[in-house]
């Protein structure tokens, strides 16, 4: 199996990002497998410069390493790839009254917002399909509006009969998962109107040109995943070729509780208390923040100090799939270290 590490260099590790290494690490490494990293820096308006160098010191410092290490893999200098897996969903047809899976989409967030229904309270907003109808109903509005260039995503629809409409596979930590695509997921974004990559789809294209086939990341991507799934399938039969010249017809999942902060907030790198910067520099060691993480997945019963490698031979995911509420950071619990209780 293979996997990977994909930090977003938008500052410091943190306690959470920390968290989501050993998890994969681990996956991989106790099974004697690969370990990528990448670093995930499409996003160039969220990157901050030098911010990559400061991530793999922190990384090795806490005890970890990764095969690519020469050579991490950045998205920001993968752009032929990802136009290459445009064309090839270019080359997928959804039904007979659309030319391809892809879209434009002309629709601004407020006019999503208006038009979308409340959904789950996991942030997650469905498209109302307000372009896919217009094309359907009048394609020559949008190709004068493309033709003057109004500004426009592009957007992948959604199949919308079974037994494509249905996504499920089997979660490490949360078992079962199913989701309605059109209804629970919707046409979603694979490029953005400032011309931008998604999200969605760099990470498919990633993960296939790395033969990546071990995912662990946050439960919030649960519903990612069944996204991913589509667009994966699309590319494949859009005929597109992964560069290390295998195809993984099915990764195995694992994600993650998320991890609160003291006021019940997910934890996020503006609290600067909690990077590896601070902590570092107030002189807590790699095997103080590897043992409390370790506690935080349930591999260990307390937060005492270990190292990484300590961990492998004990390493499974049963502890965190039975038990797997979102984890808070809380300066009053036993289990909560005194270097962690004074950073909060």
């Amino acid at each position: 199996m293979t996997g990977r590490f994909a930090p977003t260099p938008s500052g410091r590790m943190h306690i959470g990002n920390v968290y989501a290494m050993l998890a994969a690490w681990l996956s991989s490494r106790s099974c004697g497998e690969r370990m990528l990293l990448r670093i995930e820096d499409v996003d160039k308006p969220r990157v901050i410069a030098g911010a990559d160098q400061l991530m793999m010191d922190d990384l090795r410092w806490l005890g970890f390493d990764w095969d690519n290490a020469d050579s991490p893999m950045y998205q920001s200098r993968r752009t032929e790839r990802y136009e290459y897996a445009l064309e090839c969903l270019q080359n997928v047809s959804m039904d007979e009254s659309m030319q391809s899976v892809l879209y434009p989409c002309f629709c601004s967030r407020a006019d999503i917002r208006a038009a979308s229904a409340p959904n789950e309270g996991d942030g997650f907003m469905v498209y109302p399909g307000t372009c896919r109808r217009l094309l359907q109903d009048h394609p020559e509005e949008v190709q004068a509006r493309l033709a003057q260039g109004d500004q426009h995503s592009m957007r992948i629809a959604m199949p919308q009969s079974s037994p494509d409409r249905d996504a499920s596979f089997d979660d490490c930590v949360y078992g079962r998962q199913q989701y309605d695509l059109p209804r629970e997921v919707g046409d979603s974004v694979i490029r953005r109107a400032d011309g931008l990559f998604g999200y969605q789809l760099v990470v498919v294209v990633d993960d296939l040109d790395m033969g990546v086939d071990d995912i662990v990341r946050g439960r919030d991507l649960l519903r990612s995943t069944a996204l991913q799934m589509w667009i994966r399938h699309c590319l494949l039969a859009g005929g597109f070729k992964p560069e290390c010249g295998i195809v993984i017809a099915n990764p195995e999942y694992a994600h993650l509780p998320l991890i609160d902060n003291a006021a019940g907030r997910r934890l996020a790198k503006r609290e600067r208390s909690l990077d590896m910067g601070a902590l570092r520099a107030r002189g807590v060691t790699p095997e103080q923040i590897i043992g409390f993480c370790a506690w935080l997945l349930r591999i260990r019963p307390t937060s005492e100090p270990v190292t990484a490698a300590e961990l492998l031979n004990d390493f499974s995911w049963q502890p965190l799939h039975t038990n797997h509420p979102d984890r808070a950071l809380d300066p009053e619990d036993p289990n909560t270290p005194q270097w962690l209780a004074d950073a909060l």
